[in-house]
């Protein structure tokens, strides 16, 4: 009986040993990826100085309660993700200019979410921009339809400048 244990712990052992060789070449150094021109971040000494928002071409897609809405919440997300590039007042700090093209606002859930797509121009340099939020329809937006769709684009919002601060690399 004792032979047998003794043979369950060796088999058990070797498994675990052959689990973990095999798993080591799981760990093995990446190569590093070749950057393109495209790809440089932003220099490390970018200061911005004010942010401007342009949300004309959404006037004429969306109209005016959804432009309004972005043209609101779009400077304040920005100016918060942005918090240790912004210079407000500094001479020879940048603007950041923001147009926004397009808003699509899905039917919910993970196969039709909202969309944002921009553009973002930064001492010279444009960025096209597209950030996407996951809305889930709730009881209370049929009651709150207004108040529904301002959160849906101020998430929208919030996510626009994270991919913007990530794209740029600020």
């Amino acid at each position: 009986m004792e032979t047998l244990s003794l043979t369950r712990r060796a088999a058990l052992l070797g498994a675990g040993a052959s689990a973990a060789a095999g798993l080591s070449a799981c760990n093995a150094p990446q190569t590093a990826a070749v950057r393109t021109a495209a790809a440089q971040p932003t220099a490390p000494g970018v200061r911005i100085a004010a942010i401007q928002v342009d949300t004309a071409p959404l006037v004429a897609q969306v109209g005016n309660p959804t432009a309004a809405w972005a043209q609101q919440a779009l400077p304040g997300y920005l100016a918060q993700v942005l918090a240790s590039r912004m210079a407000p007042g500094d001479p020879g700090a940048a603007t950041l200019s923001v147009r926004i093209d397009s808003i699509y606002l899905g039917n919910g859930g993970p196969a039709d979410p909202d969309r944002m797509r921009g553009v973002a121009t930064l001492n010279g340099r444009q960025t096209r921009l597209r950030a996407t939020s996951t809305y889930f329809p709730s009881p209370t937006d049929q009651a709150l339809p207004e108040q529904a769709l301002q959160g849906r684009v101020q998430a929208l919002a919030q996510a626009f400048a994270y991919r913007l601060r990530r794209k740029m690399r600020l």
